[in-house]
């Protein structure tokens, strides 16, 4: 059905485009293929985003060329600057939004480049490439959305109910105090991969027609509560399999407690009757610590507790979200790890690394086009400048470059059967739309499945520019083979610009974004900088996690034997939130009790610089241990709230540094050491 309606959406346009005798009917087909998604607010959004980003470089390009254009050498570096500052805030802003940068980046190419030797024509081009892209963007929305139109509210809704499905499996294997394995390991990071993405869906809902339109931000904090699960869930494995580790059994009500909740956990209708009872339970189960096992035991019911709040808070966001805002909204809890705000990780220095390779490649190839005076530089230089931002997102474009290049070359045999064997014979568009509608059918057919789409973009965008489909046929071989040859050498030489200067691994990347999480918990638990304030600590937190759904296909791509692919990113994670729950209570506690926090909290400023200094993670020192079991063993006897708090949050960084480490030395100022 996708196949079917993309295939007469480009003809649409195609006929629309002769009927108004626009110059480039083509590029009106191309769109098509280019907007068409299976769901069709994310058509419909990213055919706005399209939109808005054309006008701009159009925009741009008419203020640029007629100014600049009897100066080359500056009109090239003003066309790199653009291109450059457009591609750093399309990578700076990480949503679908980024595509009105990305547009407004290439689209000053592909309008300016054509037009530099004729510049009193460049407001002509520009005024028909954003009436051309508008008319193949109506075509699609328009079609896509009255015939058997597929909405994103029920995959959303689809989505959220097998991430909790995952996450109740994930609990009730915690409380048995199952062992992690790397199954299990994989499982996690794929359930951080799906929160990602049902990110991006959350942007696009403000353009769907379900009942869920207009749910967006309900959905982007529902996405927070989702993936606060996943620290939460891995400290409580943590805290089970601590306690059980030295052969001793669970007391009897906390096993039952544990049972009972992994079945809460699995019954999204639970009563208020039973989760309310279940509350008190944990509640009853406090108590004053005697020795370490107990401080693991009050660390593990405050856990359970935030698992509680955060899958309630997941439930009453569903309903309401489900409802279409029907149902009373329910206040969402703020205290505990139930909070994190919606905050994406930006990587300044890699946005602006990758706009200059792009400015690089424009800078170079207008160099060689004005050198060469190559009739077709214009056309290499538009397809090297779109392969450069197309792809920039990627640690590694140059595959994606190649591939597309591959199948450009594809898609230019294809135009040239149609140009010289079959458009010669035909008359007219019902007849053109007959020879070109099964070649459509296919594209789009291949576009329709995730793992080719790249491929079917490829042969969709380039093969109607390609075959001419304008409405003055003209079959010159020379021309046609100097145009194929332009693109795909244009694509060629952006891949090796791209290889030279800019091209990093999966690895590179998930360390960078390592180091970022290891910097923000340096910055955070070094105790001569101010504490964060409360609005803050969700920020940080939403900023932690965030990271990790982006490690999580970087991590997935490295071998089996990297170091990197081995990091536990989660108890980092940990590790960052205890750190902000300790220093929000810090000036709560009484002055020696700083004093010894203060000094465990510089330990471990130390040890998170070492680790940053090495790039990789790093065993925690047995000083450092020693810091952290002191400043435990001065909390410990204290009875306020506060101190307990402080005490738990100790007990959380303990656990996550020395996990799977089970013969770290004990302290000497402890009988017992936590890492037991």
């Amino acid at each position: 059905m996708f196949a079917a309606k993309t295939a007469a959406a480009a003809l649409a346009a195609l006929y629309i485009g002769f009927s108004l005798d626009l110059p480039r009917p083509y590029w009106a087909a191309g769109t098509v293929f280019i907007v068409s998604q299976p769901l069709a607010g994310a058509m419909r959004s990213k055919g706005v985003f399209r939109v808005l980003g054309t006008l701009i470089g159009a925009v741009a390009t008419v203020a640029i060329i007629p100014n600049l254009v009897d100066a080359p050498p500056l009109l090239c570096v003003a066309l790199a600057l653009w291109t450059m500052a457009c591609l750093t805030l399309a990578l700076l802003d990480r949503t679908p939004r980024s595509y009105i940068f990305m547009l407004a980046a290439y689209s000053t190419g592909l309008i300016g480049f054509p037009t530099v030797t004729d510049p009193g024509t460049v407001f002509d081009v520009a005024l028909a490439r954003v009436e051309e892209i508008t008319v193949g963007i109506l075509c699609a929305t328009v079609i896509g959305s009255l015939v058997f139109p597929r909405a994103i509210g029920p995959v959303v809704t689809g989505r959220v109910d097998a991430f909790l499905a995952d996450v109740a499996r994930w609990a009730r294997e915690v409380m048995s105090g199952a062992e992690e394995t790397a199954i299990i390991r994989a499982e996690r990071r794929r359930l951080a991969a799906d929160a990602v993405e049902l990110q991006m869906l959350a942007t696009h809902l403000d353009y769907d027609t379900s009942p869920l339109h207009g749910m967006s931000q309900e959905v982007r904090q529902l996405r927070q509560r989702l993936v606060m699960l996943l620290p939460i869930l891995s400290g409580l494995g943590d805290r089970v399999r601590a306690l059980k580790d030295d052969g001793r059994a669970l007391p009897a009500d906390l096993e039952a407690l544990l049972a009972d909740l992994g079945a809460w956990v699995t019954n999204v209708d639970a009563q208020a009757e039973t989760t309310a009872g279940l509350r008190a339970r944990i509640a009853a189960l406090r108590a004053a610590p005697g020795d370490w096992r107990d401080v693991l035991t009050l660390n593990l019911l405050a856990r359970l507790k935030d698992l509680m709040d955060a899958v309630q808070d997941c439930r009453d966001l569903r309903a309401y979200i489900r409802s279409g805002g029907r149902v009373r909204k329910v206040r969402r809890r703020r205290g505990g790890r139930a909070g994190a705000e919606v905050v994406m990780h930006r990587d300044l220095g890699m946005a602006l690394w990758s706009g200059l390779g792009a400015a690089l490649v424009t800078l170079l190839g207008a160099a060689f086009w004005i050198a060469t005076e190559w009739p077709e530089g214009a056309t290499a230089l538009q397809m090297a400048v779109v392969a450069c931002c197309f792809f920039a997102s990627q640690d590694n474009p140059v595959p994606a470059i190649v591939d597309f290049a591959l199948y450009s070359g594809v898609a230019a045999i294809l135009a040239g059967l149609y140009m010289f064997l079959v458009m010669p014979h035909i008359d007219g568009f019902v007849m053109l739309a007959v020879t070109l509608a099964p070649l459509f059918l296919v594209i789009a057919r291949v576009i329709a499945n995730p793992a080719l789409a790249g491929r079917g973009l490829a042969v969709g965008a380039t093969m109607p520019t390609l075959a001419g489909l304008t409405n003055t046929f003209s079959a010159d071989f020379a021309s046609y083979l100097n145009g194929a040859m332009a693109l795909v050498l244009g694509m060629g030489f952006a891949a090796l610009v791209t290889a030279l200067v800019r091209a990093v691994g999966a690895e590179w990347g998930a360390r960078r974004i390592l180091r970022a999480c290891w910097i923000d918990i340096r910055t955070l638990a070094d105790p001569r900088n101010p504490p964060p304030e409360g609005g803050l600590r969700p920020v940080l937190a939403g900023r932690l996690l965030d990271r990790m759904g982006l490690l999580v296909p970087r991590m997935a791509a490295l071998p089996p034997g990297s170091e990197v692919a081995a990091v536990d990113a989660l108890a980092d994670i940990r590790t960052g939130m205890n750190v902000m729950e300790l220093r929000g209570v810090h000036r709560a506690l009484p002055p020696p009790a700083q004093a010894a926090v203060d000094t465990a909290l510089a330990a471990l400023t130390e040890h998170y610089r070492a680790i940053c200094r090495a790039g990789r993670q790093l065993p925690p020192a047995a000083a450092l241990l020693t810091r952290l079991d002191d400043a435990m063993a001065t909390l410990m006897p204290l009875p306020d709230r506060r101190p307990r708090q402080a005490l738990l949050a100790l007990a959380g960084i303990r656990r996550a540094l020395s996990d799977g480490a089970p013969d770290l030395p004990s302290p000497p100022s402890s009988p017992e050491s936590l890492a037991a």
